[in-house]
């Protein structure tokens, strides 16, 4: 290890809150999700003299619990949501261009399955109108359009598949992303250009003239309060948006309808995919996304209204049980909870609508909204659209500045793109594979820390692919700062596999915690409020207690 390592993260740390309270900035960006994110890379590439602050960590809400998925949205055809479709495609292939290491081409699989033996005529024509405008909205753009294929082509992509109620298949494209890293490589990318990007840095209060008009924002980071002096303050903070909102209109608007998605994680071997598939819910006008991840299979996701505390939203055994009817309606042999490894909950942050009941029927448009004082709104969306979004919010900021600018953000590759080149695909995804699609061009770092320590070659958390020199980077270079950040997002060890990553805890705390200056107890009560985190979200979700968690006293 580097001698200076430590001081060096906390140099860096240390100069961003410096420059937050220095100066006055153009643009204040408030939240450190994929639309904050993307924001603050928007103004700062035009400009702007920009700061984004984070409550907690980068992509901690909603922008890490996200079916990862970069679409159009297949449902939102039958939703007439045509423009919505169009926006999503346009810029899934602008996200293809500009985050290739993070951004792939992913294939799905829609089975036809059969009731009584005979297939329904108008869903399968439905199935291929649907897919031929797919195809036509931004299909063509990555070429690769979609096609029917027969029970066998279904089947070898898919040999779990029920044979009996199986007819045909179709198969389309879309993209899939890691939501964390992409937001992070955002907000970095941001910060190349010029922002100060400060993550556990809440704000606690807005700041105003005598007139009441917006100036800046108080934040508390690292003990101290800082007074961010801004001209235009932009609330992107999805689910929260209208608690910042209440600071600064002193009446709660009420107009986010959280929707709460779930997802779970089971062997991969429980299912074979090597493409995506989506599954239809029994009983439900809904389907399921079921992806392959590595060694494992992600099985998502649910929309149902959520009224509970939105810093905490867990999985549910009735969410499990939902997810797994639709899994095995579509599969020969049942996957039950004991072989469930991870799971996740986010809130969709959708705009209220007076005259629709489920959240599922809620458009994905966002909305960009100018309080009497100057704050700006954005809120809606959904992870596909966050440069829209932001190129929106970051015009009207413009506007109120006066300033007459330009979005440049359909053409900016993020950090780790420039230089790019996708290695080869193989049977057995490399070291060079795993380490391109997670950092890019930046994997060469993470391997000369190997190159320096070959402590560093070893499994972060056994039985997945991480390397400890990767947990090193993410605090060097990526502004980890806990133990939960590593395991949770820069690694996404505690989706892949829970109980591994809670036993691997105490390891991973050892070694990243002289990078942070961390003492032993400061290490020991990080690795208990990890534990204790997926202690709680497993009881969440009722899922059974293994051996290992009996072993760790969880």
């Amino acid at each position: 290890m580097a001698p200076n390592a430590p001081g060096r993260a906390a140099s860096e740390r240390s100069a961003s809150l410096q420059r937050l309270g220095d100066g006055e900035f153009d643009v204040l960006v408030i939240g450190g999700g994929i639309t904050g994110a993307g924001c603050a890379l928007d103004a700062a590439s035009r400009g702007l003299r920009t700061a984004l602050v984070e409550r907690d960590d980068f992509a901690s809400g909603t922008s890490s619990k996200s079916s990862k998925l970069v679409h159009g949205g297949i449902r939102y055809l039958q939703q007439k949501e045509f423009a919505l479709v169009y926006e999503g495609l346009h810029e899934r292939q602008l996200a293809l261009r500009n985050a290739p290491h993070l951004v792939r081409v992913l294939p799905f699989l829609i089975p036809i399955l059969t009731r009584d033996g005979l297939v329904d005529r108008r869903v399968a024509r439905a199935l291929g109108g649907a897919m031929w405008m797919y195809d036509l909205t931004g299909g063509i753009r990555i070429k690769k359009t979609h096609k029917r294929i027969d029970k066998d082509e279904a089947l070898r992509h898919m040999p779990t598949l029920r044979r009996d109620n199986l007819a045909s298949a179709y198969l389309y494209y879309d993209a899939r992303a890691d939501d964390a890293r992409l937001t992070l490589a955002i907000a970095r990318t941001a910060a190349e250009h010029g922002a100060t990007v400060a993550n556990y840095a809440p704000v606690t209060g807005l700041l105003k003239d005598a007139h009441g008009n917006i100036r800046g924002a108080r934040v508390e980071a690292d003990g101290s309060t800082i007074e961010v002096r801004a001209r235009v303050v932009i609330n992107a903070t999805g689910v929260w948006s209208d608690q910042v909102r209440t600071m600064d209109e002193g009446a709660d608007p009420a107009s986010i309808r959280p929707a709460k998605g779930i997802h779970i994680t089971v062997p991969w071997a429980k299912v074979r995919n090597d493409i995506a598939a989506i599954v239809p819910v029994p009983k439900d006008k809904r389907s399921v996304f079921v992806v392959p991840w590595g060694d494992s299979t992600y099985v998502g996701t649910t929309d149902t209204d959520y009224d509970g505390p939105i810093d905490d939203p867990q999985c549910t055994p009735d969410d499990i049980a939902y997810l797994l009817r639709a899994l095995n309606f579509a599969i020969e042999e049942p996957v039950t909870t004991d072989d469930v490894v991870g799971t996740w909950a986010g809130l969709r942050p959708l705009l209220r609508s007076a005259d629709t009941e489920r959240t599922a029927d809620l458009s994905r448009r966002h909305g960009v909204r100018v309080s009497e004082s100057g704050v700006i709104t954005i809120t809606g969306g959904k992870l596909t659209t966050y440069r829209r979004m932001a190129a929106d919010t970051v015009d009207q900021a413009s506007r109120v500045l006066g300033r007459r600018t330009r979005c440049r953000t359909k053409k900016i590759a993020v950090i780790g793109a420039e230089g790019y080149d996708a290695p080869p695909e193989t049977m057995e995804p490399s070291r060079h594979e795993h380490l391109s699609g997670r950092y890019g061009t930046e994997s060469q770092a993470v391997l000369d820390l190997v190159a320096d320590d070959r402590e560093l070659d070893e499994a972060l958390v056994p039985g997945l692919p991480y390397l400890r020199a990767e947990a090193v980077h993410a605090v060097r270079h990526e502004m980890a700062r806990t133990l939960d950040d590593v395991l949770s997002r820069r690694t996404r060890a505690r989706l892949l596999a829970r109980d591994a990553s809670a036993a691997a805890a105490e390891s991973v705390a050892m070694l990243i915690g002289p990078e942070l200056g961390w003492d032993a107890d400061e290490s020991a009560r990080q690795v208990d409020a990890y534990r204790a985190a997926v202690k709680h979200e497993r009881e969440s979700a009722g899922l059974p207690e293994t051996a290992l968690d009996a072993s760790l006293g969880a």
